[in-house]
Protein backbone atom coordinates (compact mmCIF):
# COMPACT_ATOMS: atom_id res chain seq x y z
CA UNK A 1 0.00 0.00 0.00
CA UNK A 2 1.65 3.20 -1.12
CA UNK A 3 1.60 6.90 -0.42
CA UNK A 4 -1.82 8.49 -0.20
CA UNK A 5 -3.68 5.21 0.15
CA UNK A 6 -1.65 4.26 3.24
CA UNK A 7 -2.12 7.68 4.83
CA UNK A 8 -5.88 7.42 4.34
CA UNK A 9 -5.93 3.90 5.76
CA UNK A 10 -4.00 4.83 8.89
CA UNK A 11 -5.79 8.22 9.18
CA UNK A 12 -2.59 10.28 9.02
CA UNK A 13 -3.69 12.01 5.81
CA UNK A 14 -3.67 15.84 5.91
CA UNK A 15 -6.61 17.43 4.12
CA UNK A 16 -6.51 20.91 2.61
CA UNK A 17 -9.77 22.75 1.99
CA UNK A 18 -9.63 25.71 -0.36
CA UNK A 19 -12.42 28.15 0.49
CA UNK A 20 -13.84 28.30 4.03
CA UNK A 21 -17.35 29.47 3.28
CA UNK A 22 -20.77 27.81 3.27
CA UNK A 23 -19.34 24.59 1.81
CA UNK A 24 -15.75 24.54 3.00
CA UNK A 25 -16.21 25.23 6.71
CA UNK A 26 -18.85 22.51 7.33
CA UNK A 27 -16.69 20.04 5.37
CA UNK A 28 -13.62 21.04 7.41
CA UNK A 29 -15.64 20.52 10.58
CA UNK A 30 -16.55 16.95 9.60
CA UNK A 31 -13.00 15.90 8.74
CA UNK A 32 -11.53 17.62 11.81
CA UNK A 33 -14.22 16.19 14.10
CA UNK A 34 -13.28 12.72 12.80
CA UNK A 35 -9.71 13.33 13.96
CA UNK A 36 -8.30 14.12 10.50
CA UNK A 37 -5.82 17.00 10.30
CA UNK A 38 -7.30 19.85 8.22
CA UNK A 39 -5.57 22.93 6.84
CA UNK A 40 -8.10 25.44 5.53
CA UNK A 41 -7.12 28.00 2.90
CA UNK A 42 -8.86 31.31 2.28
CA UNK A 43 -7.88 34.69 0.83
CA UNK A 44 -10.00 36.51 3.44
CA UNK A 45 -7.56 37.26 6.28
CA UNK A 46 -10.22 38.38 8.82
CA UNK A 47 -12.12 35.14 8.19
CA UNK A 48 -8.95 33.10 8.74
CA UNK A 49 -8.17 34.99 11.96
CA UNK A 50 -11.71 34.44 13.22
CA UNK A 51 -11.56 30.69 12.60
CA UNK A 52 -8.11 30.36 14.20
CA UNK A 53 -9.53 32.17 17.24
CA UNK A 54 -12.17 29.44 17.48
CA UNK A 55 -15.07 31.51 16.19
CA UNK A 56 -17.42 30.47 13.42
CA UNK A 57 -18.33 32.57 10.40
CA UNK A 58 -21.65 30.75 9.87
CA UNK A 59 -24.73 30.72 12.08
CA UNK A 60 -25.42 27.02 11.46
CA UNK A 61 -21.85 26.05 12.47
CA UNK A 62 -21.74 26.95 16.18
CA UNK A 63 -18.70 28.65 17.71
CA UNK A 64 -18.20 25.79 20.15
CA UNK A 65 -17.72 23.31 17.30
CA UNK A 66 -15.03 25.47 15.68
CA UNK A 67 -13.42 26.21 19.04
CA UNK A 68 -13.20 22.49 19.88
CA UNK A 69 -11.48 21.38 16.67
CA UNK A 70 -9.10 24.36 16.68
CA UNK A 71 -8.22 23.63 20.30
CA UNK A 72 -7.74 19.93 19.51
CA UNK A 73 -5.32 20.89 16.74
CA UNK A 74 -7.26 19.21 13.93
CA UNK A 75 -8.20 22.49 12.21
CA UNK A 76 -5.98 25.38 11.23
CA UNK A 77 -6.73 28.14 8.72
CA UNK A 78 -4.24 30.09 6.63
CA UNK A 79 -3.92 32.61 3.80
CA UNK A 80 -0.52 31.18 2.82
CA UNK A 81 -1.21 29.22 -0.35
CA UNK A 82 2.34 27.87 -0.51
CA UNK A 83 1.32 25.52 2.31
CA UNK A 84 -0.64 23.54 -0.28
CA UNK A 85 2.59 21.54 -0.52
CA UNK A 86 2.01 20.32 3.05
CA UNK A 87 -1.34 18.64 2.43
CA UNK A 88 -2.13 15.29 0.82
CA UNK A 89 -5.46 16.32 -0.68
CA UNK A 90 -6.95 19.66 -1.75
CA UNK A 91 -10.74 19.94 -1.77
CA UNK A 92 -11.85 23.02 -3.74
CA UNK A 93 -14.93 24.74 -2.29
CA UNK A 94 -15.16 28.07 -4.14
CA UNK A 95 -18.12 29.96 -5.66
CA UNK A 96 -19.35 29.27 -9.19
CA UNK A 97 -21.64 32.24 -9.95
CA UNK A 98 -23.07 33.50 -13.22
CA UNK A 99 -21.84 36.41 -15.31
CA UNK A 100 -24.11 39.33 -16.15
CA UNK A 101 -25.02 37.39 -19.33
CA UNK A 102 -26.09 34.35 -17.24
CA UNK A 103 -23.11 32.28 -18.34
CA UNK A 104 -20.75 30.34 -16.04
CA UNK A 105 -18.28 32.54 -14.18
CA UNK A 106 -15.37 30.16 -13.62
CA UNK A 107 -12.85 32.71 -12.36
CA UNK A 108 -12.70 31.23 -8.85
CA UNK A 109 -12.22 27.66 -10.05
CA UNK A 110 -9.60 28.76 -12.58
CA UNK A 111 -7.80 30.90 -10.00
CA UNK A 112 -7.81 28.03 -7.49
CA UNK A 113 -6.37 25.60 -10.02
CA UNK A 114 -3.68 28.06 -11.08
CA UNK A 115 -2.71 28.50 -7.43
CA UNK A 116 -2.67 24.75 -6.77
CA UNK A 117 -0.58 24.14 -9.92
CA UNK A 118 2.20 26.35 -8.52
CA UNK A 119 2.56 24.11 -5.48
CA UNK A 120 1.26 20.76 -6.74
CA UNK A 121 3.39 17.74 -5.86
CA UNK A 122 3.29 14.08 -6.79
CA UNK A 123 0.77 11.86 -5.06
CA UNK A 124 -1.70 14.60 -4.10
CA UNK A 125 -5.46 14.33 -4.66
CA UNK A 126 -7.37 17.33 -6.07
CA UNK A 127 -11.16 17.26 -5.79
CA UNK A 128 -13.64 19.92 -6.88
CA UNK A 129 -16.78 20.38 -4.74
CA UNK A 130 -18.26 23.45 -6.45
CA UNK A 131 -21.39 22.91 -8.56
CA UNK A 132 -20.58 23.26 -12.25
CA UNK A 133 -21.31 22.05 -15.77
CA UNK A 134 -20.43 18.54 -16.99
CA UNK A 135 -16.89 18.54 -18.30
CA UNK A 136 -15.42 21.15 -15.95
CA UNK A 137 -13.03 18.86 -14.12
CA UNK A 138 -11.69 17.13 -17.21
CA UNK A 139 -11.79 19.98 -19.74
CA UNK A 140 -11.03 23.04 -17.60
CA UNK A 141 -9.23 21.93 -14.43
CA UNK A 142 -7.04 19.14 -15.78
CA UNK A 143 -5.06 21.25 -18.32
CA UNK A 144 -4.46 24.01 -15.76
CA UNK A 145 -3.20 21.56 -13.14
CA UNK A 146 -1.06 19.72 -15.70
CA UNK A 147 0.71 23.00 -16.53
CA UNK A 148 2.67 22.13 -13.40
CA UNK A 149 4.40 19.42 -15.44
CA UNK A 150 2.62 16.65 -13.55
CA UNK A 151 0.08 14.38 -15.26
CA UNK A 152 -3.43 13.77 -13.86
CA UNK A 153 -4.14 10.12 -13.17
CA UNK A 154 -0.44 9.32 -13.14
CA UNK A 155 1.43 11.84 -10.96
CA UNK A 156 -1.60 13.21 -9.07
CA UNK A 157 -5.22 12.18 -8.61
CA UNK A 158 -8.23 14.16 -9.84
CA UNK A 159 -11.85 13.83 -8.67
CA UNK A 160 -15.19 15.59 -8.54
CA UNK A 161 -17.54 15.31 -5.55
CA UNK A 162 -20.37 17.85 -5.49
CA UNK A 163 -21.32 19.63 -2.29
CA UNK A 164 -24.84 19.04 -1.01
CA UNK A 165 -25.05 21.67 1.69
CA UNK A 166 -28.45 22.80 2.95
CA UNK A 167 -27.88 25.54 5.56
CA UNK A 168 -30.33 25.37 8.44
CA UNK A 169 -31.49 21.82 7.70
CA UNK A 170 -31.70 20.10 11.10
CA UNK A 171 -32.50 16.69 9.65
CA UNK A 172 -29.34 16.29 7.54
CA UNK A 173 -25.74 17.41 8.05
CA UNK A 174 -22.65 17.31 5.87
CA UNK A 175 -21.74 14.02 7.53
CA UNK A 176 -25.11 12.31 6.93
CA UNK A 177 -25.81 13.46 3.36
CA UNK A 178 -24.64 10.75 0.89
CA UNK A 179 -21.53 11.82 -1.05
CA UNK A 180 -21.33 11.32 -4.82
CA UNK A 181 -17.76 10.82 -6.09
CA UNK A 182 -16.38 10.57 -9.63
CA UNK A 183 -12.74 10.21 -10.63
CA UNK A 184 -10.60 10.75 -13.69
CA UNK A 185 -9.46 7.12 -13.39
CA UNK A 186 -10.70 4.19 -11.30
CA UNK A 187 -7.77 4.77 -8.93
CA UNK A 188 -8.65 8.46 -8.59
CA UNK A 189 -12.23 7.51 -7.74
CA UNK A 190 -11.17 4.82 -5.27
CA UNK A 191 -8.80 7.13 -3.38
CA UNK A 192 -11.26 10.05 -3.33
CA UNK A 193 -14.00 7.74 -2.06
CA UNK A 194 -11.72 6.39 0.66
CA UNK A 195 -10.75 9.91 1.71
CA UNK A 196 -14.31 11.23 1.97
CA UNK A 197 -15.33 8.02 3.75
CA UNK A 198 -13.26 9.20 6.73
CA UNK A 199 -15.76 11.98 7.36
CA UNK A 200 -19.00 11.12 5.51
CA UNK A 201 -21.32 8.24 6.39
CA UNK A 202 -22.47 7.12 2.92
CA UNK A 203 -20.41 7.10 -0.27
CA UNK A 204 -21.86 6.94 -3.80
CA UNK A 205 -19.06 6.25 -6.31
CA UNK A 206 -20.09 6.84 -9.95
CA UNK A 207 -18.55 5.86 -13.27
CA UNK A 208 -17.07 9.18 -14.42
CA UNK A 209 -16.38 12.78 -13.50
CA UNK A 210 -19.18 13.85 -15.84
CA UNK A 211 -21.77 11.63 -14.12
CA UNK A 212 -20.94 13.23 -10.78
CA UNK A 213 -21.09 16.74 -12.26
CA UNK A 214 -24.39 15.97 -14.03
CA UNK A 215 -26.00 14.46 -10.93
CA UNK A 216 -25.59 17.72 -9.02
CA UNK A 217 -26.98 19.75 -11.90
CA UNK A 218 -29.96 17.39 -12.19
CA UNK A 219 -30.76 17.80 -8.48
CA UNK A 220 -30.91 21.57 -8.85
CA UNK A 221 -32.80 21.55 -12.16
CA UNK A 222 -35.42 19.28 -10.57
CA UNK A 223 -36.03 21.75 -7.76
CA UNK A 224 -35.86 24.83 -10.01
CA UNK A 225 -38.50 23.51 -12.39
CA UNK A 226 -40.87 22.27 -9.69
CA UNK A 227 -40.64 25.52 -7.74
CA UNK A 228 -41.37 27.41 -10.96
CA UNK A 229 -44.43 25.22 -11.47
CA UNK A 230 -45.92 26.09 -8.06
CA UNK A 231 -44.98 29.75 -8.48
CA UNK A 232 -46.92 29.81 -11.74
CA UNK A 233 -49.83 27.88 -10.23
CA UNK A 234 -49.90 30.34 -7.34
CA UNK A 235 -50.59 33.15 -9.79
CA UNK A 236 -53.17 31.11 -11.71
CA UNK A 237 -55.04 30.01 -8.59
CA UNK A 238 -54.87 33.54 -7.16
CA UNK A 239 -56.82 34.79 -10.20
CA UNK A 240 -59.35 32.01 -9.55
CA UNK A 241 -59.65 32.82 -5.86
CA UNK A 242 -58.14 29.45 -4.89
CA UNK A 243 -55.63 29.15 -2.01
CA UNK A 244 -52.46 27.51 -3.42
CA UNK A 245 -51.30 26.54 0.06
CA UNK A 246 -54.46 24.59 0.77
CA UNK A 247 -54.18 22.97 -2.66
CA UNK A 248 -50.63 21.81 -1.83
CA UNK A 249 -51.74 20.45 1.54
CA UNK A 250 -54.54 18.52 -0.10
CA UNK A 251 -52.35 17.16 -2.90
CA UNK A 252 -49.70 16.13 -0.38
CA UNK A 253 -52.08 13.59 1.17
CA UNK A 254 -51.54 11.39 -1.90
CA UNK A 255 -49.11 8.69 -0.71
CA UNK A 256 -47.46 8.23 -4.11
CA UNK A 257 -46.60 10.18 -7.25
CA UNK A 258 -46.49 13.64 -5.64
CA UNK A 259 -43.77 15.61 -3.83
CA UNK A 260 -44.73 19.01 -2.42
CA UNK A 261 -42.90 22.15 -3.50
CA UNK A 262 -43.75 25.59 -2.15
CA UNK A 263 -44.08 29.02 -3.78
CA UNK A 264 -42.41 32.18 -2.57
CA UNK A 265 -41.14 35.61 -3.61
CA UNK A 266 -38.50 34.07 -5.89
CA UNK A 267 -35.49 31.77 -5.65
CA UNK A 268 -32.51 32.22 -3.37
CA UNK A 269 -29.32 30.50 -2.36
CA UNK A 270 -26.32 29.71 -4.50
CA UNK A 271 -27.58 26.54 -6.17
CA UNK A 272 -31.12 26.67 -7.52
CA UNK A 273 -31.21 30.16 -9.10
CA UNK A 274 -27.79 29.70 -10.73
CA UNK A 275 -26.65 26.16 -11.38
CA UNK A 276 -29.33 25.09 -13.90
CA UNK A 277 -28.01 27.78 -16.25
CA UNK A 278 -24.60 26.08 -16.22
CA UNK A 279 -26.29 23.17 -17.99
CA UNK A 280 -28.16 25.53 -20.33
CA UNK A 281 -24.83 27.08 -21.36
CA UNK A 282 -23.17 23.70 -21.85
CA UNK A 283 -26.14 22.28 -23.78
CA UNK A 284 -25.87 25.09 -26.33
CA UNK A 285 -22.45 23.74 -27.28
CA UNK A 286 -24.26 20.58 -28.37
CA UNK A 287 -27.02 22.43 -30.22
CA UNK A 288 -29.60 21.50 -27.60
CA UNK A 289 -32.08 24.06 -26.22
CA UNK A 290 -33.09 23.58 -22.58
CA UNK A 291 -36.59 25.00 -22.70
CA UNK A 292 -37.78 23.70 -19.33
CA UNK A 293 -34.83 25.31 -17.54
CA UNK A 294 -35.16 28.61 -19.37
CA UNK A 295 -38.91 28.81 -18.79
CA UNK A 296 -38.49 27.95 -15.11
CA UNK A 297 -35.86 30.67 -14.83
CA UNK A 298 -38.21 33.23 -16.38
CA UNK A 299 -41.02 32.36 -13.97
CA UNK A 300 -38.86 32.31 -10.84
CA UNK A 301 -36.97 35.52 -11.61
CA UNK A 302 -40.27 37.31 -12.25
CA UNK A 303 -41.67 36.52 -8.79
CA UNK A 304 -40.34 39.66 -7.04
CA UNK A 305 -42.18 41.73 -9.69
CA UNK A 306 -45.35 39.76 -8.93
CA UNK A 307 -44.96 40.53 -5.22
CA UNK A 308 -44.51 44.24 -5.93
CA UNK A 309 -47.72 44.15 -7.95
CA UNK A 310 -49.56 42.56 -5.01
CA UNK A 311 -48.16 45.22 -2.66
CA UNK A 312 -49.37 47.96 -5.00
CA UNK A 313 -52.83 46.39 -5.22
CA UNK A 314 -53.04 46.02 -1.45
CA UNK A 315 -52.08 49.67 -0.91
CA UNK A 316 -54.58 50.80 -3.55
CA UNK A 317 -57.30 49.08 -1.53
CA UNK A 318 -56.22 51.34 1.34
CA UNK A 319 -56.39 54.39 -0.97
CA UNK A 320 -52.60 54.71 -0.89
CA UNK A 321 -49.88 54.80 -3.53
CA UNK A 322 -46.72 52.72 -3.34
CA UNK A 323 -44.74 55.85 -4.12
CA UNK A 324 -43.98 57.52 -0.80
CA UNK A 325 -45.32 54.61 1.27
CA UNK A 326 -43.26 53.18 4.11
CA UNK A 327 -42.59 49.49 3.56
CA UNK A 328 -41.00 47.00 5.95
CA UNK A 329 -39.61 43.83 4.37
CA UNK A 330 -39.64 41.09 6.97
CA UNK A 331 -36.69 38.77 6.39
CA UNK A 332 -33.64 39.28 4.17
CA UNK A 333 -32.29 35.70 4.12
CA UNK A 334 -33.33 33.47 1.22
CA UNK A 335 -34.96 30.97 3.59
CA UNK A 336 -35.96 30.71 7.21
CA UNK A 337 -33.66 30.65 10.23
CA UNK A 338 -30.34 31.23 8.42
CA UNK A 339 -28.03 34.20 7.85
CA UNK A 340 -27.46 33.51 4.14
CA UNK A 341 -28.50 36.21 1.64
CA UNK A 342 -26.91 34.73 -1.50
CA UNK A 343 -29.26 35.44 -4.43
CA UNK A 344 -32.04 36.23 -1.93
CA UNK A 345 -35.22 37.47 -3.66
CA UNK A 346 -35.66 39.89 -0.76
CA UNK A 347 -32.77 41.96 -2.10
CA UNK A 348 -34.35 42.39 -5.53
CA UNK A 349 -37.72 43.00 -3.90
CA UNK A 350 -36.26 45.90 -1.91
CA UNK A 351 -34.62 47.34 -5.03
CA UNK A 352 -37.87 47.12 -6.99
CA UNK A 353 -39.87 48.76 -4.20
CA UNK A 354 -37.32 51.56 -3.98
CA UNK A 355 -37.46 52.05 -7.75
CA UNK A 356 -41.23 52.58 -7.41
CA UNK A 357 -40.63 55.36 -4.87
CA UNK A 358 -41.30 53.43 -1.66
CA UNK A 359 -39.36 54.12 1.53
CA UNK A 360 -38.10 50.66 2.43
CA UNK A 361 -36.66 49.19 5.62
CA UNK A 362 -36.02 45.57 6.53
CA UNK A 363 -35.85 43.46 9.65
CA UNK A 364 -33.87 40.24 9.95
CA UNK A 365 -32.50 39.15 13.34
CA UNK A 366 -29.82 37.05 11.62
CA UNK A 367 -28.56 39.81 9.30
CA UNK A 368 -27.88 43.04 11.23
CA UNK A 369 -26.58 44.85 8.14
CA UNK A 370 -26.31 44.28 4.40
CA UNK A 371 -23.07 43.89 2.51
CA UNK A 372 -22.19 44.28 -1.15
CA UNK A 373 -23.10 41.30 -3.34
CA UNK A 374 -21.83 41.79 -6.85
CA UNK A 375 -24.24 44.33 -8.38
CA UNK A 376 -26.31 44.68 -5.19
CA UNK A 377 -25.36 47.13 -2.45
CA UNK A 378 -28.38 48.05 -0.35
CA UNK A 379 -26.40 49.74 2.46
CA UNK A 380 -29.09 49.04 5.02
CA UNK A 381 -29.33 48.00 8.66
CA UNK A 382 -31.98 45.78 10.20
CA UNK A 383 -34.63 47.88 11.92
CA UNK A 384 -35.86 46.80 15.36
CA UNK A 385 -39.43 45.57 15.70
CA UNK A 386 -41.81 47.22 18.13
CA UNK A 387 -45.53 47.87 18.19
CA UNK A 388 -44.90 51.56 17.63
CA UNK A 389 -42.50 50.93 14.74
CA UNK A 390 -44.88 48.51 12.97
CA UNK A 391 -47.73 50.98 13.23
CA UNK A 392 -45.68 53.59 11.35
CA UNK A 393 -45.34 51.44 8.22
CA UNK A 394 -47.99 51.43 5.53
CA UNK A 395 -47.34 47.78 4.73
CA UNK A 396 -45.24 44.89 6.02
CA UNK A 397 -44.08 42.34 3.43
CA UNK A 398 -43.28 38.86 4.77
CA UNK A 399 -40.42 37.69 2.57
CA UNK A 400 -38.72 35.20 4.93
CA UNK A 401 -40.65 33.27 7.57
CA UNK A 402 -38.11 33.03 10.41
CA UNK A 403 -39.34 30.92 13.33
CA UNK A 404 -38.59 33.75 15.76
CA UNK A 405 -41.29 36.00 14.29
CA UNK A 406 -44.57 36.21 16.22
CA UNK A 407 -47.03 36.71 13.37
CA UNK A 408 -50.05 37.13 15.64
CA UNK A 409 -48.26 40.08 17.21
CA UNK A 410 -47.06 41.45 13.86
CA UNK A 411 -50.52 41.31 12.30
CA UNK A 412 -52.03 42.89 15.40
CA UNK A 413 -49.79 45.96 15.17
CA UNK A 414 -49.18 46.35 11.43
CA UNK A 415 -51.89 48.13 9.42
CA UNK A 416 -51.37 45.86 6.37
CA UNK A 417 -49.44 42.63 5.81
CA UNK A 418 -48.56 41.15 2.41
CA UNK A 419 -47.51 37.54 3.02
CA UNK A 420 -45.44 35.70 0.39
CA UNK A 421 -44.74 32.64 2.56
CA UNK A 422 -48.11 31.72 4.11
CA UNK A 423 -46.50 32.54 7.46
CA UNK A 424 -49.68 34.17 8.76
CA UNK A 425 -51.90 31.16 8.00
CA UNK A 426 -52.54 30.45 11.68
CA UNK A 427 -53.14 34.05 12.75
CA UNK A 428 -56.52 34.39 14.44
CA UNK A 429 -56.39 37.86 15.96
CA UNK A 430 -55.36 41.41 15.20
CA UNK A 431 -56.69 44.33 13.22
CA UNK A 432 -54.21 44.08 10.36
CA UNK A 433 -55.40 43.03 6.93
CA UNK A 434 -53.53 40.08 5.42
CA UNK A 435 -52.96 39.80 1.67
CA UNK A 436 -51.37 36.65 0.28
CA UNK A 437 -48.83 37.18 -2.48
Amino acid sequence: MAGLEKKIADRTVKVGILGLGYVGLPLAREFASAGISVLGFDVDAPKVDRINAGRSILKHVPDEQVRRIVRDGTLEATTDMSRIRQVDAVLICVPTPLTANREPDMQYVVGSCETIARYLRKGQLISLESTTYPGTTRELMKPILEASGLKAGKDFHLAYSPEREDPGNKQFTTRTIPKVVGGLTPTCRRLATALYDLAIETMVPVATLEVAESAKIMENVYRCINIAMVNELKQVFDRMGVDIWEVIRAASTKPFGFNPFYPGPGLGGHCIPIDPFYLTWKARQYGMPTRFIELAGEINTAMPHYVVGKVMDALNEQHKSLKGSRVLVLGLAYKKDIDDVRESPSIELIELLRAKGAKVDYNDPYIPRTHKQREHDLRMRSRPLSAQALARYDVVVVSTDHSCYDYDWIVEHAPLVVDTRNATAGVRKGRGKIVKA
